[in-house]
């Protein structure tokens, strides 16, 4: 089931909605957690009942692991074994369903062989849901989990808001929320932010995210076929994926956060406007921001971290990097995507040393510096994430080739007569020429590239929808976000008639943009 269909928003969400509070209100707390337990395996089920089985199995062997290696439980060395071989076993699942496939098909190009194994199809989530329970098991073992019961960690590690995609939550954030009597009560507020949360999810996924996705299919499908794009063509492409990705993404996050809102919770920021990130560094404190948490908590600081003297440090954070792209699919061209924002860091970190040697401070170049900044940023994520889409490294290469222009400076033919008109000089300066090489051509010109203009000026300018709704504190730390280029620019959100005029048409714009049906990219992960 999926957030973006019929099924869910018309029958499901209500449902569930509904009768959480209604067996709440009653002083039941714990039939309206198990309710909410219930519903979420439904949910689950919902795409593949027989992956359930596969994650009660997970479940109670997960929290009997945690309860024996609390420090109170049992010795020392007994607690480490245990502990090793609970990451063992998740990650063993998570090998097997995700990268099995993955590791023969390298072998058999490595060796020559021709070994095979059964298509295996991956349990939705897992790759999300099993660092949530490993991250669990550790910190039991170092004694930072409170006394809690099995149908607490149950809707810990299933509340279907955050079961498929994130984000992926900590035990510290949301147990002690179970046990709140205030999540049972239901409020106006709570449903008028929700709904305002998970409208403007909605139509970030149906209408920017799903139009986006008409402008770099086209783009990356002719490149796996072999055809040598035009500049203009594998830049639109490019482009135009790296929006798809960011308001498919953060559309999902702000149904989650919305959704959860809706019944009294609160889920942890996992997206903050990484587009207006001026450096590496920062777009990775924007970007998944509880993938990266996990990352430097439980593999980066345990490697030495920071604390490692010259190269090792450098290493620590090239390693951490490929694990993650490793971790968002079974494949080479992830491999080399962690690899390049591995690299992309060095380089960041190697520069801001450099800059505390000569005496600079972050923001010594002005407004301008910081636009530039920006833009450089932008620009290497977007390259980043042609590695990220593409089919495969060929499809990579050919894409890369193009945008570096190595077929030639090729705009598109819409933009001739313009050029002609009031550059004349340019065409034989540069060698352009006009026109495309595959039939897509005309979708970038005249209506795509406006389109894809007015969407980066939205993820470059306004608000993020944690800023625009930061009064009544959205999300996990519960502080108050401020607006980047002054609260006097946009307005804040309020339940007030104007805003729920809003909030109603982008809700219905959405629904019925709805036609066909289409899962979230991060589901493949």
């Amino acid at each position: 089931m999926l957030f973006n269909s019929y099924e869910f928003i018309l029958a499901f969400l209500p449902v569930t909605l509904v009768l959480f509070y209604w067996i709440g209100a009653g002083g039941r707390t714990q039939l309206a957690l198990g309710w909410l337990v219930a519903a979420s395996l439904f949910f689950y089920a919902w795409w593949n009942p027989i992956y359930l089985g596969l994650l009660m199995a997970s479940l109670v062997v997960n929290f009997g692991l945690g309860r024996l290696l609390t420090p109170a439980a049992t010795g020392q060395r007994r607690r480490r074994w245990l502990l090793g071989i609970g990451i063992a076993l998740n990650l063993g699942l998570l090998g097997w369903f995700k990268y099995a496939n993955f590791f023969v098909a390298t072998v058999n190009q490595a060796a020559g062989t021709g070994w095979t194994l059964e298509s295996i199809l991956l349990p939705l989530g897992i790759s999300f849901y099993t660092f949530q329970k490993i991250a669990y098991l550790v910190d039991s073992y170092r004694g930072e989990v409170y006394e809690h019961g099995f149908l607490h960690y149950c809707l810990f590690v299933t509340f279907f808001p955050q079961l498929i995609a994130g984000p992926i939550v900590h035990h510290k954030e949301m147990l002690p929320q179970f046990c709140d009597p205030g999540i049972f009560r239901f409020s106006h507020e709570k449903l008028a932010v929700g709904l305002t949360l998970f409208a403007i999810g909605l139509f970030k996924k149906v209408v920017l995210a799903d139009g986006m996705a008409g402008y770099a299919s086209p783009a990356f499908a002719a490149a796996a076929q072999g055809t040598s794009l035009s500049f203009s063509e594998a830049w639109g492409g490019a482009w135009a994926y790296t929006l798809q990705l960011y308001f498919d993404f953060s559309g999902y996050s702000d149904m989650a956060v919305g959704l959860a809102r809706m019944f009294g919770m609160r889920l942890p920021m996992n997206f903050h406007s990484p587009y207006k990130a001026v450096n590496i560094i920062d777009f990775w404190r924007r970007w998944h921001i509880t993938l990266s948490r996990f990352l430097r908590d439980y593999l980066y600081i345990p490697l030495g971290g920071n604390s490692g003297v010259g190269a090792r440090r450098y290493l620590n954070l090239m390693a951490t990097m490929l694990i993650g792209g490793l971790w968002h699919g079974a494949g080479w061209t992830f491999v080399l995507w962690g690899a390049l924002h591995g690299s992309y860091l060095v380089i960041n970190h190697l520069w801001h040393a450099i800059r505390r040697r000569l005496g600079l401070t972050i923001g010594s170049g002005g407004r301008l510096g910081r636009i530039s900044a920006r833009l450089i940023t932008l620009i290497a994520v977007a390259v980043a994430w042609v590695l990220f889409r593409a089919a495969d490294l060929e499809t990579a290469r050919s894409m890369l080739s193009s945008m570096a222009g190595l077929n030639g400076i090729g705009l598109p033919g819409g933009l001739a007569a313009p050029v002609e008109a009031l550059a004349p000089w340019l065409i034989p300066a540069l060698g352009l020429n006009f026109g495309g090489t595959f039939p897509h051509e005309l979708v970038y010109w005249p209506a795509g590239l406006p389109w894809i203009g007015l969407l980066l000026v939205i993820a470059l300018i306004a608000p993020n929808s944690n800023q625009l709704l930061r009064r009544y504190d959205p999300v996990l730390p519960p502080e108050r976000l401020p607006l980047e280029l002054g609260a006097w620019v946009w307005p804040t959100w309020r339940p007030a008639l104007g805003y729920a005029l809003v909030t109603t048409v982008a809700l219905i714009w959405s629904l019925t943009w709805m036609t066909s049906v289409s899962e979230f990219l991060y589901f493949q992960f």
